[in-house]
């Protein structure tokens, strides 16, 4: 009866720890998720505040300028008006590299389009063609989106530096509670066991990480490169409008 009753507190005290590990593994992963929310709560303010704010500043700005300029005579003081016409540029410059940070920081088409929509306005914009299709995609809490986001994004950058392809194609899905996405391309490939593993494709695994995801690559020289994702996720809403896009011709809306 002591053996028994030892190897019984033993076996209740093991079960007590796994229920205090699985529990800490639960707080653990629910503090993750917060933290990603909170970053991205961020991510959209300062998106907000630079859109909205700032780049009204210059909006304004930019107007008294073209004012100025209607009034100035380029024929009685050529240089007044050649430097306000040099401000008025410098000034259009400016907006559109606020607008580009403000993209970078947190692309409104993602936050009222999601997926789909964000993604097939990066493909518009891309250095080569790229197809998206994403037939059956809702939207995601945001933090699933950012990271999908981002990672396709990173995959299709690598694409266009290293892969020498001429096109590439984008493919989101969701199937049983999985949301998943590839990103294939015809270019050379390679071997990925002798080849070092950089910084771009550790940031994608550790995005994917952060919402419980997980990335993988397929590759061999001369047969292309696939870099695909997997992130489980329920939809919050039904799949959005227009969420496939034919190949968009390189770089034709730069």
């Amino acid at each position: 009866l002591g053996r028994l009753a030892a190897a019984s507190g033993v076996v209740l005290r093991n079960l007590r720890l796994d229920a205090e590990l699985a529990q800490r593994l639960t707080d653990l992963e629910a503090s993750r998720r917060r933290l990603l929310s909170a970053q991205n709560d961020a991510r959209q303010r300062i998106e907000g505040e630079l859109a909205g704010g700032t780049r009204a500043q210059l909006g304004v700005l930019r107007e008294r300028l073209s004012g100025l300029v209607r009034e100035v005579n380029p024929d009685t003081t050529p240089k007044s008006a050649l430097l306000l016409g040099q401000l008025v540029a410098a000034t259009d410059g400016a907006m559109d590299t606020l607008d580009g940070l403000a993209a970078g920081v947190y692309p409104p088409r993602l936050a009222a389009e999601g997926l789909a929509g964000a993604l097939n306005e990066q493909a518009a914009k891309a250095a080569l063609p790229v197809s998206v299709h994403a037939e059956g995609v809702g939207r995601y809490p945001a933090e699933v989106e950012a990271a999908v986001y981002f990672s396709v994004l990173e995959a299709l950058q690598n694409v266009a530096k290293y892969a020498a392809a001429d096109s590439a194609r984008v493919r989101l899905a969701q199937d049983d509670g999985q949301l998943s996405f590839e990103v294939v391309d015809d270019g050379a490939g390679f071997d990925p066991e002798t080849t070092k593993r950089g910084t771009g494709l550790q940031g994608m695994a550790d995005r994917l990480d952060t919402v419980g995801g997980t990335l993988t690559l397929r590759s061999a020289p001369g047969r292309g490169t696939t870099i695909a994702g997997q992130v489980p996720a329920h939809p919050t809403t039904g799949p959005t409008p227009r969420a496939s896009a034919e190949p968009a011709l390189a770089g034709a809306t730069r």
